[in-house]
Formats: C-alpha cells, structure tokens, sequence
C-alpha cells in the first residue's frame, strides 16, 4: 500500500475510535441537562398526556429535568421530522404514536423523514384499542348480525370517521375489505362531529379509541359490536374481538412509544427503556394509565423493534386497502 494511502486509512480508523470513544464517554455521563421528549401533537391530546405521566416519574429517574415539547403540525409531520433530525446525543427523544411512524409514512407522498431508517425504538408505552359502535337503532348486535345486514344493502351502509386516512378510517376500510362488504365511506373533521352524527343516525358505524368511544356506550348512546385488537380489552371485557367474531387476523390498533434519533447510543437508548419499564410498571402509573382508557405495555427496545416493524407493514397494507391519499 502506498505510504499516503495508509496514512489516509489510519487517520480515518483513528478518527472513528475517537468518535466511538466520545460517544462512550457522553453516554456514561449522560444526562448532564434537561432531556426533552418531543410530542408532535398540542397539549391536551393523549399523545401528550401520556407522555407528561412518564415524563413526571422519568425526571427523578434520570436526575435531569424531562421537558415536554409540544410541536404539532402536519398531522404530526412537522414534530416527528424534527426529532429525526435532532443530535442523537440522548437528549432528544420522540413521542411517536401509529400515526406519525406507522401510517403517515404511506399516506403522504412527501414526508422528511423514514421511519425505520430515521429512529431507534425505546420502549412502547401504551396501547389504544378501537372499539366498533353503531348507532342503538340500527338491528345489529354484533360483527357477524353487521355483515349480515351490509350484505343485504350493498352500499347503503354508511361509516363515519375522523378524516380520509384517519385511524377510524383505515380500521373501518379493512374491516370491510375483510368482511366482503360494500360500505359507504362518510369523513368529518374529527371524531365529536362523526360520533354526534352516529349517535343521531346520521351514520350508522364508526370505530374510535376507548377513551372516546366508552363513557358513550357506557350510557347507552351507541352499541359497541366488536373490538380492534386480537385480545379482549379490561376497559370491556365482555366485547368480543373482530378475531373472535369470524374475522381471523383482524389486529389493528394506536399506540404511543418512545423513540429516539437513529444514531443514539445504546447505552442511553437502554437506560430509558429500563426506566419507562420501571414506570409503567408501577401500580399508580399502571392505574392512571387504564383509567384514561389505555392500555399500559412498557416493553424492552428489542421487543418494541420487532412490533414497530409489524405495524409499519400492517398499516401500510392498511393505507392501501382504504385507497386514502393526502397531498
């Protein structure tokens, strides 16, 4: 080898030792400040109260304070692109939910960041189950009694959602696909003006998140006739699945988690992950968390991994399944 090229090579080898060694030397004095958790929705939305319930307890965990950045926009494009931009240097993380990492990706055309290339996963917080309601006065009692019905009126079966490519949207779609139904697609702008219509008869079937859809069937307004997930949830017990009910497979649900920038250090990427675990593993945390109508996981960085990568394939089929498109 040329003189020159060596010395090249090992200037390079030399610099990536350095470079290595002072991510191990950050990683071990990591936190020396505040760490912030971006949350790419406004305050008040779950996303964001969830991750201040964790953020409350990671604080003293860390020794650092744990701000709670709020930076909404873009159906929460604008935050998760700036989190993947951020230093991975374990203080920028990200509250990544389904939307942002696992459907945004293939409904929008034009998005800056990739969701497998761009993140490191942490730990999944919490799961959020849709429930399938119709309104009282349509004559079904469950999935199987629905489809019956659908099948009867081809199209005239209508659904509400909370926008084209929305959750309650792809839920619904797939559903549907399913099942073998023709069922009439209705958008609002948002889950209040689809779920006031249902209640009225306006539409006849919507699917949204427990903490929206519970206190209405709770109270008789609606009917709930199946729900998302493969298990049956604590908030219902008695519901059963769309599985259950003759639509093997059926599994879609939100979620939120904790993610960092790619190139983040392990070890800090651990010391979260064990630390978000030790929280919501806590009786009080565990607690709030059911009762806001959640469904509390907390798992390692290796099982988020490998659950992240099965929803990012199962929404995008359910994407294309639904025929959503977003400029």
């Amino acid at each position: 080898m040329h003189p020159r090229n060596f010395a090249v090579m090992a200037g390079a080898l030399l610099s990536g030792a350095f470079f290595l060694q002072g991510l191990n030397v950050s990683a071990q004095q990591w936190p020396a400040k505040p760490v912030r958790i971006i949350v790419p929705f406004p305050p008040g939305q779950a996303a964001d109260i969830i991750t201040r319930a964790i953020g409350e307890r990671l604080a003293p965990a860390l020794g650092q304070q744990v701000i709670v950045d709020n930076r909404p926009g873009a159906g929460a494009a604008l935050g998760t692109e700036l989190a993947a931009k951020a230093a991975p240097d374990g203080y920028t993380f990200l509250a990544g939910g389904s939307a942002a990492l696992a459907i945004n990706p293939h409904l929008y055309p034009k998005i800056g960041y990739d969701t497998m290339r761009d993140f490191a996963p942490v730990s999944h917080l919490v799961s959020i189950p849709m429930v399938f309601a119709v309104t009282p006065a349509l004559p079904a009692k469950n999935v199987q009694e629905f489809i019956r019905l659908a099948k009867q009126k081809p199209g005239e079966i209508n659904y509400g959602s909370s926008g084209s490519g929305s959750t309650s949207h792809l839920v619904s779609a797939v559903f549907a696909s399913q099942a073998g139904i023709a069922l009439t697609h209705v958008p609002y702008k948002g889950s209040v003006q689809a779920l006031t219509d249902l209640m009225a008869g306006q539409v006849m079937l919507v699917a949204d998140t427990v903490p929206v859809t519970l206190t209405l069937v709770n109270a008789g307004k609606l009917r709930a006739i199946g729900v998302s997930t493969a298990k049956r949830i604590p908030h219902m017990p008695n519901l059963p699945t769309l599985d259950e009910q003759g639509l093997k497979g059926y599994d879609l649900q939100t979620w939120t988690s904790i993610v960092a920038p790619a190139a983040t250090p392990a070890p800090i990427l651990d010391r979260v992950s064990v630390e978000v675990m030790k929280i919501i593993a806590t009786p009080e945390v565990n607690k709030r968390l059911t009762d806001m109508g959640f469904v509390p996981v907390g798992n390692t960085r290796e099982q988020f991994g490998v659950f992240l990568k099965r929803e990012h394939a199962a929404w995008q089929k359910a994407v294309q399944v639904s025929g959503a498109k977003v400029d």
